[in-house]
């Protein structure tokens, strides 16, 4: 068993759900000395969230915009944590929906994923600033 493991810091991105599996492929070479394994990401982050899903159309990443929006609205008069804005909180719930980490099995030196999935940033904050994960592979 081999296990290997990187930090990545993703720039800023705007709100929104951005692919980013090549960013994670790139950061973690070592994935292609693995005939089989794992691979799990994980985001350091509590108003951020991963998930996979289609790469190929850009209308779904609106579309699950505009899901999570609905579902977690801002400007909700019931929430109480609002410290950093009327996006926090949703940011926050949104967070937790979709979740901190995606776990991706890794075939022939290659991350595993579908033909149309792909790994999303799933930021839900205005201006969230830059994002940590933390990659980890582990196989033979």
């Amino acid at each position: 068993m081999r296990i290997f493991q990187q930090a990545l810091r993703l720039k800023q991105r705007s709100r929104g759900f951005h692919l980013i599996t090549a960013e994670v492929a790139r950061a973690l070479p070592q994935i292609g000395e693995l005939k089989a394994g794992m691979c799990q990401v994980f985001i350091r982050h509590t108003s951020a969230s991963l998930t996979i899903n289609e790469n190929a159309d850009p209308t779904v990443r609106m579309d699950f915009e505009t899901y999570f929006n609905k579902v977690a609205p801002e400007d909700d008069p019931d929430y109480l944590h609002n410290y950093e804005g009327s996006d926090d909180m949703p940011a926050h719930l949104k967070a937790s929906l979709l979740g901190s980490s995606v776990l991706i099995p890794i075939y022939n030196g290659k991350l595993a994923l579908g033909t149309w999935q792909g790994i999303y940033l799933c930021e839900h904050r205005d201006a969230g600033g830059e994002r940590e994960l933390v990659i980890t592979a582990w196989g033979a």
